[in-house]
């Protein structure tokens, strides 16, 4: 149900704002996305893990609580950030 360390590497690599940047809210929610789809998939043919439901409602929450705060920071670098990785607000 997680990312392989091989797509968490491209994704940081991907999204990082300067090298060797893996903290940066960009990086947290590409990372978060991808693990969200995930287990999106999963549910699809799980459709009682109510244990991992519960993680993922955590996970959403936290990408919105990061995507918040990007927004406050930067409102220019929130909208690259959603259009980028397809989200909707």
């Amino acid at each position: 149900m997680s990312i392989t360390a091989e797509k968490k590497a491209e994704l940081i690599k991907e999204y990082a704002i300067k090298e060797g940047d893996t903290g940066s809210p960009e990086v947290q929610v590409a990372i978060l996305s991808s693990r969200i789809a995930t287990l999106t998939d999963h549910f699809k043919t799980n459709k009682k893990d109510n244990h991992s439901r519960r993680g993922l409602l955590k996970m959403v929450a936290l990408r919105r609580k990061l995507l918040d705060y990007t927004r406050g920071k930067d409102e220019a670098r929130y909208q690259d950030l959603i259009k980028r990785l397809g989200i909707r607000r």
